[in-house]
């Protein structure tokens, strides 16, 4: 189980990339956590390149882009590949 955070200050591209990870989570169906992050003092310690930027488990994997949930489900299960190599 992963937790996906979406970083941005309120604008529409956020809510809609927030709308597309949940949307992704939902399809996988494993019980992944999604949460917004407007903070700005929270999302510096991030250090993304460009907002919106997302994150998962805490490592940011897209910045300044509006990511599918398709592309999010990938970048999802590329995630969990990772942890079962570990």
């Amino acid at each position: 189980m992963a937790t996906i955070q979406i970083l941005g200050t309120g604008c529409s591209k956020c809510t809609h990339l927030f709308k597309n990870a949940e949307d992704a989570v939902q399809t996988l169906g494993r019980g992944d956590r999604v949460e917004k992050i407007e903070d700005i003092v929270r999302i510096l310690d991030f250090s993304p390149s460009a907002l919106p930027a997302m994150a998962i488990d805490g490592k940011v994997v897209t910045s300044g882009m509006l990511s599918t949930s398709k592309q999010i489900q990938e970048l999802l299960q590329a995630h969990l590949s990772k942890e079962n190599e570990i």
